[in-house]
Parts: structure tokens; sequence; C-alpha cells
């Protein structure tokens, strides 16, 4: 080998706003807040207060290699946060505040986060957590001095913090590119949640392919406004992408409805959005409540779950704004595939493009490869029939959970993403079916394992078998259907009283249903029955 001749300069995630601040300083980051104005900061503003904050955390006691947890919605604050405090070294550990109480504790206790910082609104839910968290040290409330409440936890101030510091620049440390940066965990679907820690060299690589054209398509003229959430897999990684592109950034805060978001959509100029299903359903009533139109929106990315044709076809005839399906996993950081056309695909006709746009995931993109295998591990051929075990591999794909015993990839680096698949001569991928069972609604999960082992906990319940069937709105929902003991008088008011303590209220089933559950030669529940017998009850 002969070594090449080029500077051996890390990736870092830091040198992403640093070069937006230097080549985009005066571009906006708009923000809403809980109970304080909308905020108007530049890039070059961004910096400086990311300066700030990694100062205050450093003089907290935060060194390289600590885990910095947050609980927090789509802000500046948080945004500023993915940038302070890999740049110092340390890990920031987004956490998903819709998990169950538990499941927070144990992300807290697995990360050994030591610092928390969190929204206002989350206060209640930090101090009814607190008693659980064996390793949190230092609470930090993301507010102004006017919207403070130390609680109690005796939260610090956030802004107050960084006021406190000078303005001398900071010099960030130089940080091994492949050392860990964010640590996100999935929604523990089937156990307990797994932590997936990112590296600067994943996220840089992975911020500069999903702004190419053949995924987000970004430009300085863009304006994007993430209303996937920061603590699901960095946003889609819009946070990193938008930056590096210049683009202007509008944060919605937790105000996702369809008026709020109208009003951000049109005010700011917003060229770029993406989100769930769910929010996009509620954008779109909005729209045909109000006849008002989304200003200068051009795409939505739409991930989380199947993008319904309606919601495609709305978009594209009556507004005319293009809509893209994306697929990833927090495992993937979370870029897999992006449906964006090709001139191959466009020579077919429009009817076609259309067609493959809304019913495929995605297509390849570099960075990340894919491939389908049969059940004896041979790989099936890209015919768009043939379906199989989607894995993947590339730089910015999970090797091992966080703490892990053992890789979790093959002996040639592939990942088994759970999902059964199919890719086309287009290149473009199409998830068939789910290896297990979990049902997602409005983009959020749900075990159907959990779920059924809270039900037949119920006295007078034999079997319980959840599974998700379409729903108008959230796309899929979970209903419940039992069988009861001989004998056994049970009433839908049972089951409901008896799962409200034990299930977050999100998760509780549409309909409760007693009907004799259908089993497989091996004796297990057969959903697949169940779905196809209950697929329309709840578009009624």
């Amino acid at each position: 080998m002969i070594p090449g001749l080029m500077q051996p300069k890390p990736l870092q995630i830091i040198d992403i706003l640093k070069f937006a601040a230097t080549a985009h300083g005066g571009v906006e980051i708009v923000s809403r807040l809980i109970d304080e104005p909308l905020t108007r900061l530049t890039y070059r503003d961004a910096l400086a207060r990311a300066e700030r904050a990694a100062k205050a955390l450093q003089r907290l006691g935060v060194k390289s290699g600590d885990r910095v947890a947050t609980l927090a919605w789509n802000t500046h604050r948080h945004f500023e946060l993915f940038y302070a405090v890999p740049g110092l070294g340390a890990v920031l550990n987004t956490v998903n505040p819709r998990l169950f109480d538990e499941q927070i504790d144990f992300i807290l206790n697995h990360a050994e986060a030591e610092v928390l910082l969190f929204d206002k609104s989350f206060l209640a839910l930090v101090e009814r957590l607190r008693p659980g968290m064996k390793t949190v040290k230092t609470f930090i409330m993301l507010s102004d001095a006017s919207a403070h409440e130390a609680g109690a936890v005796g939260a610090l101030c956030y802004e107050d913090l960084l006021a406190a510091e000078n303005d001398d620049a900071f010099v960030w440390p130089s940080i091994d590119e492949n050392a860990g940066a964010m640590l996100c965990y999935t929604s523990g679907t089937t156990g307990d949640p797994k932590g997936v820690l990112y590296s600067h060299r994943g996220i840089v690589l992975h911020a500069m392919a999903s702004g190419l054209n053949s995924a987000f398509g970004f430009d300085a003229f863009d304006v994007v406004m993430p209303c996937s959430s920061l603590y699901h897999a960095s946003a889609w990684g819009l946070p990193f992408a938008a930056p590096i592109n210049g683009c202007k950034l509008v944060m919605p805060c937790d105000r996702m409805d369809g008026a709020s978001l109208q009003e951000l959509i049109v005010n700011e100029g917003v060229t770029f959005s993406g989100g769930v299903p769910t929010i996009w359903t509620m954008y779109l009533a909005h729209l045909k409540q109000t006849g008002q139109t989304p200003g200068k929106l051009q795409r939505v990315v739409i991930g989380g779950s199947a993008v319904p044709r309606a919601m495609a076809e709305t978009f594209k005839k009556d507004y005319g704004v293009r809509v893209l399906q994306i697929w990833g996993m927090t495992e993937t950081a979370p870029l897999g595939v992006i449906a964006t056309p090709t001139p191959a695909l466009a020579a077919l006709g429009e009817d076609k493009l259309d067609e493959a746009i809304w019913t495929r995931q995605g297509r390849l993109q570099f960075g990340i490869e894919l491939k389908i295998v049969d059940e004896n591990g041979a790989e099936a051929p890209h015919d768009g029939e043939t379906s199989g075990a989607l894995m993947v591999r590339g730089p910015w794909t999970i090797q091992r959970y966080y703490r892990g015993d053992k890789d979790v990839t093959d002996s040639d680096g592939w990942f088994d993403t759970g999902d059964i698949a199919t890719l086309d001569a287009f290149g473009f991928m199409r998830i068939t079916d789910r290896k297990k069972d979990v049902i997602k609604s409005g983009g959020e999960w749900i075990s159907s394992i959990d779920l059924e082992n809270a039900a037949v906990a119920c006295p007078g319940v034999r079997i319980a078998a959840v599974v998700g069937v379409p729903h108008p709105k959230w796309e899929e929902r979970p209903i419940l259907v039992l069988e009861t003991h001989a004998g056994a008088n049970v009433s839908e008011d049972d089951v409901r009283a008896f799962l409200a303590p034990r299930i977050v209220k999100w998760w509780s089933p549409d309909a409760i249903l007693f009907d004799t559950i259908p089993l497989t030669a091996t004796g297990k529940i057969d959903k697949k029955v169940l779905r196809q017998r209950y697929a329309d009850l709840l578009m009624r």
C-alpha cells in the first residue's frame, strides 16, 4: 500500500456549524419555544451560543466521553446541543419522552447520563422519574429566566448558564472521527430499548450524503422545517444536513397541529419539511377546512410508516407539492433509502413515475448498501417481486449496540433490519412485511407483545392477541382480541380499567373484541388471519 498524501483531518460534527457560521453566517434559525416568544438567530449566533453551552457544560464537570441527555422538542436550544455536546467530545443522548416511564429511566441509567437538559413542559415528567435516575446529577431547564422553574429537581436555567460565560473564542478539542457523538435508543418494542452510538464520522458522512440531489436535494435557497422529532434518530439528520447546505432552519417546537405548521410554512417561506404521515393528515385537513395554500412549500418527505396514496395525490394535484417517501431506522442513523425520481423511471411516463415514488420506500443511496436474501442466505434478484430479509451496511450503519457484548452484523458486515422487502431493477426498495408484529401508530411504535402481556393478565382472560389495522388518521392502530376462560364474565370496561394503569394512554386499543383466536399448526396466534378479518374495522 502507498499512503495517500492528503491531510488526515478528522471529520467532526462541530465543523458543520463552524462552516455554516462562516459561509452562511447570516442565514436564520427561527424557533418556537415553550412559554416564550418566537426566537430568531443566525448560524453565526448559533455557533457563539454552542461555544457558551460547551463552556458551561465543561464548567459543570462534563468531560470527553460523558453522556449528556436531553428530553426536548425541536427548538434552537436543542439544536445547539447537537453541536456543543459532541464538540466537547461528550455524547449527546436524546431521549424519547413518549416512552414508558420505566423505559426512560432504563435509558438514562443504561447510558449513565450525568446531566439532563429538558424543556419546561417535561418538568413534571422529570420530577416523577427523578427517584429512578441513578446517575443524573445535574438538571438544566432549557428556558430563560422569565420562564424558568427549578422544580423539585433544582434545575439550573440554561440561558443563565450561557449568560455567565464570556465571549472569548472557545478552542474545540480535536476528536477522533470514530469517537461516539450521539446515542439514540430504539423504542424497545421487543424488550428494553437498545442504544445505537453514532460516530462523528458517520454523522458527517450522513449529513453530506443526505443533502445530495438523489436524497433531500438541498441548496442554499431552501428553508427546512424538521417535523420529525430531534429525539428520533436526530430528526432524520436534518439538523446537520441543513447547515451544510446553508439552508434556513425553522423549528416548530412541540406545535405540530395543522394551523401552527401552516403559520410557520407561510410566514417563514418553508420549502422543505419532513415528518410522519399523521402530521400531514392533520395539515391537509387544515388546508381543506380553511381553503389556504402551503405557500412556497415544494417537497415533503414522509417516513415512519407507508405514505397513503391519497395523501401523495392531494399534495401533488391540489397544491403542487412533491411527496417523497423515506425509509430508515435508528440503526442506520437513519437514512436508508429515499424515493426520488430518476431519468429511467421518468421515461416510462408520469403515472409510472408516481406509482414508483408513492408505493416504494425509496431508491439506493450512496453510503448505504442494500441486499435481499432468502431463507438460505442467497441474494435475491432485483426484480421487484422476490422478497426476503432486508440487509444493510455502510459507514452510518450499526455494528454493535451500546454496551453490547457482540457485533450484530454478519461476517461481511451486513445488518439484518428485521424487515421483509424487494428490490427492483431501478434500485427501488419496497417493504412488504415485518418480521415482528410491532404496530406503528402516527410514526410511533407500539409493541403488540407488551400489550398482549398486559391484557392476558386481566382476570378471566385466557388468550390475548393484538394486531395493527388501518386507521384513517393514525395510519395504523392496535385492536385487542380476547378469549376468556369458560364461565368468566369479562366486559370491555373491565379490560380497559385493568389496562389503564399498565400502559401509556396512546397504546390503548381502539377496539376490544371477544372472539375465537385462530392458531397456527404450531399453536401460535395466527395474526395474519386476524389482520385480514378486521382489516376494515376502523375504516368504517
